[in-house]
């Protein structure tokens, strides 16, 4: 039977790489009861890090689920990757959480990633939670972190608990609200017992209970006029006004703790049911002009998440109800198709084991294998309601490579694989250039296209190399020309005649909105019949595909055809095509051709203290910067335009001057002439790629 939906808490455990997200993770499940070991990410034994690819990393990958029961409360647990390339597991997981507890390292303080997704929370309204893990390691300050959490996140951040101790001594916690202190020994479940505060913590705890009375009372007309007159608040009244603070982002509980000594989780634990709040204290859930509420007795309504390409399982989809109940052996609509599914088995996600569950009420969630053309962003409901949930803004891909399988014969193989993948990872971009003819495989990062290479070859036995995609440049002319173009063949019986005169000019190449090839028909008294004219503009076409420079597609060119001639037998489609053709090359290598390169338009933003080298680096790449403006959180984007060509290996550059923590997104903005000492390398460089097909 499943729980109410008051029972129930959803909550995401995010933060920037290297925080202890998954160690936290482990904990709360050891704790909690649900596995009766603490793994280590260290050695690979953790629950939520299973993959080859994430144990060999040592960091999370993908979102991991588990599910435990604390204090006769259900609480679904997903541990997101904290690594900015795989953000869009983190951004799903918040989408379907009504609580966010950000694990913040004590020594590094706030760090970029977990800036940005406190944006992304607080645009969702969730409910946050801090835990200041790592209090153990060497230049830890819990009281330093605190500080850059209110720099960060704003003065509504407040300490619920302090620690007792500080580095490798750390050792328990003071509570705040109870005003009791706690000692861990061990990692064992009853590793806590309670102790008198610490003399020398007396004053310093009176101190920052004082700061949270007043963060709690503000939220209080009644409790603020009474604390103001020095009115007794009882311990009830604090913690129903914390509660109902930390709802909709009044206040920001900071808790404290190490994750891998299993101190201070069974407080977290206590916390994440008594502060953070069910489905049903949330509120429902605006789609359109649908509001799904919570309850059992309305029709069924789930949001899939996530879905995860299993070779043998196939699809397994992941998904949160918000109205009604979803039931095994049932069938559903899946609103986006408008067809129906049916429910087979239902699946829990418990430590290590995969359970099975017959029903999921509103606000749970579950999972459910083998569903036909259901994957992540869809609905499934009980009727075909056309509802959407609003698109969440994902990071554009922008490190790119050619993709080709190793063995022959396995382009459909590998195609397919990457096509699982990428509804696994939205923000993995797959497509197919129509210019260079390659296929283009885009992640956010390096680390992030090796991953998906490692799991193309591990779940699908899809091997494949990458290569640096080709810059797809062009060519133009700069001046008028006239040229003529006779096709003439004769053999035995019936010959070809083709005759035709051209002249061309430049048209504006900047205008994306403007055609490559204007051709414009001037042909008098009907020396060419009407017939063979459009023949005439397909051979122009063709000429145009390969330039005279580089071999690179023309664009940018209008071409007048105005006079020619033609033989009443022998003139034919194929005839004035290849007159056209000759024509066209001809006129070409007399009006100053051109080669053109991609301009792209990037957006970096960095750290402040890094802008410097960034828009130095730009300029040694002929980029031509365009402004800056600071984003908040001590970052600054920069906007410039840049040659694509110098954009191809930006990232892993960008990476080492920022220090990790700048990230860049590029749109194409227009075409421009490569410059002449530039233009002979590319020439070379074509030439010599046509030699080596040729061989």
């Amino acid at each position: 039977m499943h729980k109410p939906a008051d029972r129930i808490r959803n909550v995401a455990l995010v933060g920037h790489r290297g925080s202890g997200k998954t160690s936290l993770h482990e904990a709360l499940l050891f704790e909690a009861g649900a596995i009766n070991r603490m793994g280590s990410v260290v050695d690979g034994t953790t629950t939520s890090d299973t993959d080859p690819d994430e144990k060999a990393r040592q960091m999370s990958i993908t979102a991991a689920m588990a599910t435990f029961e604390w204090q006769e409360r259900k609480v679904n647990l997903i541990d997101t990757p904290g690594d900015s390339s795989f953000i869009a597991d983190a951004l799903g997981a918040l989408r379907v959480c009504e609580s966010a507890v950000f694990v913040i390292n004590a020594v590094m303080g706030v760090e970029v990633h977990a800036n940005r997704l406190w944006q992304r929370a607080a645009e969702l309204d969730l409910a946050r939670l801090i835990f200041v893990n790592m209090l153990d390691r060497e230049r830890a300050d819990f009281f330093r972190t605190l500080e850059s959490l209110k720099s960060a996140f704003g003065q509504h951040v407040v300490a619920t608990e302090i620690p007792i101790g500080t580095e490798h001594e750390v050792r328990g916690v003071i509570d705040l609200v109870d005003m009791k202190a706690y000692e861990y020994e061990g990692v064992a479940r009853e590793n806590c017992k309670e102790i008198p505060i610490p003399e020398e913590l007396q004053a310093q705890a009176e101190e920052y209970r004082e700061k949270l009375m007043d963060e709690v009372a503000e939220n209080s007309d009644a409790l603020m006029e009474r604390y103001l007159e020095g009115e007794e608040i009882s311990h009830e009244e604090i913690v129903t006004a914390l509660k109902e603070g930390t709802n909709h982002g009044a206040i920001f509980p900071v808790t404290c703790g190490v994750a891998t000594r299993n101190l201070g989780t069974n407080r977290l634990l206590d916390a994440i049911v008594e502060d953070l709040p069910s489905p049903v204290k949330h509120g429902g859930l605006d789609v359109g002009e649908v509001t799904l509420e919570p309850v059992e007795d309305k029709e069924m309504f789930a949001y899939v998440f996530k879905t995860r390409a299993d070779p043998f399982a196939g699809r397994i989809n992941i998904f949160r109800v918000y109205q009604g109940v979803v039931k095994q052996d049932s069938q559903v609509l899946n609103t986006r198709t408008h067809t129906k599914e049916r429910i087979g088995q239902l699946l829990t996600f418990e430590g290590h084991q995969t359970g099975h569950a017959n029903d999921f009420g509103p606000g749970d969630i579950g999972a459910v294998a083998k569903l036909k053309e259901t994957k992540a962003g869809d609905w499934l409901a009980s009727r075909d309601e056309p509802i959407e949930m609003p698109s969440i803004k994902l990071p554009a891909p922008v490190m790119a490579f050619a993709v080709e399988p190793k063995s022959k014969g396995d382009e459909e193989k590998v195609f397919t694989a990457l096509r699982r993948l990428q509804e696994e990872d939205p923000t993995i971009d797959l497509h197919r250039d129509d210019q260079t003819g390659e296929q283009i495989v885009a992640g956010l990062s390096q680390v992030h296209v090796e991953v998906i290479v490692e799991r193309l070859k591990s779940r699908f036995g899809a091997e494949v190399n990458l290569n640096p995609p080709h810059v797809p440049y062009q060519e133009t002319i700069r001046k008028p020309a006239k040229a003529h173009g006779r096709h003439k063949k004769q053999t035995g019986g019936r010959g070809q005649f083709g005759d035709c005169h051209i002249e061309i000019e430049p048209l504006n190449h900047d205008d994306p909105a403007h055609p490559g090839l204007e051709f414009v028909n001037a042909i008098k008294g009907g020396v060419i019949p009407t017939g063979f004219i459009p023949a005439v503009e397909k051979g122009v076409q063709d000429a145009m595909q390969a330039g005279v420079v580089a071999g690179y597609p023309v664009k940018g060119v209008r071409v007048r055809l105005y006079d020619g001639s033609y033989h009443t037998v022998d003139s034919s489609e194929m005839a004035f095509r290849l007159a056209g053709s000759l024509a066209m090359k001809q006129a070409m290598e007399q009006a100053g051709p051109v080669l053109l390169e991609p301009i792209m338009l990037v957006t970096v933003a960095a750290p402040e203290d890094a802008v410097g080298d960034v828009i130095g680096d730009l300029n040694s790449r002929r980029g031509r910067p365009l402004g800056m403006e600071p984003v908040g959180a001590g970052m600054t984007e920069v906007k410039a335009e840049v040659p694509m060509a110098e954009m191809l290996s930006y990232a892993p550059d960008l990476r080492s001057i920022t220090g990790g923590q700048g990230e860049f997104t590029m749109e194409f903005l227009r075409y421009e002439e490569v410059p002449g000492h530039l233009a002979g390398k590319v020439v070379e460089e074509a030439r010599a790629e046509k030699e080596a097909v040729k061989a």
